[in-house]
């Protein structure tokens, strides 16, 4: 049975910039949106080689590369251009928030939700900026680095669900111990990739030779990622079990078995890459998967739809 309700939609006259802007359909507003989960993977993934290649000062200063130059000279090698590229694709991010919003706030009806999620995603992007130019001006800081990495999974998470939300169709009503079981994979994500964060700022991956860890022992931090990572796992084939057994939307079926599917395979990358001296290439993999997981559970919540009578 699916519930009629709809989310409230206002119109608005259209005048001054915005009738430059031409009105967008919610595809369109969903194709920007995945434009914007896109790209802020890319940016976990070239933030995660930056850190890995031990380039997180390869532009010793910010807003400029050094104190003279916005740009990286020879002198700063292969770091600097690495550090360098990950900071261009920053703009791009801003570029793709940017566009996504405008798209958004010229959608009609109005959609103030939509609106909401739009607009605060593309504030994390320049949050994203600034934190990242406190933590080389701190010498890579490992928590500032670790704040710096949780705003993109943020803005991955708003943008998702500013893609769910656009829906046009009814929201199925969903049996509460699905309900139940999606919101608690939500929680266990984010605890893990929080915990994630730790591991990494007790390991050897700093970003740069002279960078202090947090004090954490990696063993200690490393084993309770991995058991909060085995509570994930029993929570998610507890949801796919759930979704098979019930009165429950396809959509959902497909969304949990995904994200037992990835949870598997970044499970596997992480036991792996724990036991074989965390070979960087392993831990970028890792990083990136930490990307589609967030976007995937978020999808998943965001599908659980209405409580079924």
């Amino acid at each position: 049975m699916m519930t009629t309700e709809t989310p409230p939609r206002e119109t608005e006259p259209v005048s001054g910039f915005w009738r430059l802007v031409p009105e967008p359909s919610l595809d369109v507003v969903r194709r920007w949106g995945w434009a914007s989960v896109v790209v802020n993977i890319a940016i976990v993934v070239t933030g995660g080689l930056v850190r890995l290649t031990g380039s997180g000062l390869g532009c010793p200063t910010w807003p400029s590369c050094t104190d003279d130059s916005y740009v990286p000279h020879a002198e700063l090698g292969i770091h600097g251009a690495i550090e360098f590229t990950n900071r261009m694709l920053g703009f791009v991010v801003a570029i793709v928030a940017i566009l996504t919003w405008l798209v958004v706030m010229r959608y009609r009806p109005i959609r103030r939700d939509l609106r909401r999620l739009a607009t605060a995603a593309a504030l994390g992007v320049p949050l994203q900026g600034i934190i990242g130019g406190v933590s080389v001006l701190t010498g890579l800081n490992p928590w500032i680095v670790s704040a710096h990495f949780l705003v993109s999974p943020i803005i991955i998470t708003l943008t998702v669900s500013m893609m769910r939300r656009s829906r046009t169709s009814p929201y199925p009503h969903t049996p509460p111990v699905v309900r139940a079981l999606a919101t608690a994979s939500v929680v266990a994500v984010w605890l893990a990739v929080a915990l994630g964060t730790l591991v990494t700022g007790a390991g050897p991956h700093s970003g740069d030779p002279e960078t202090g860890r947090n004090g954490f022992d990696p063993d200690l931090v490393s084993q309770l990622h991995a058991d909060v990572v085995f509570g994930l796992l029993g929570i998610t084939i507890a949801l796919v079990i759930a979704t098979r057994v019930t009165a429950t939307s396809r959509t959902l079926r497909k969304l949990a078995a995904w994200l037992l599917a990835i949870e598997l395979l970044q499970g596997a990358v992480g036991f792996t890459q724990h036991f074989t001296g965390l070979p960087w290439g392993l831990v970028l993999v890792h990083m990136f998967l930490a990307g589609l997981l967030i976007a995937l559970v978020t999808a998943v919540y965001g599908e659980r739809g209405t409580p079924a009578t």
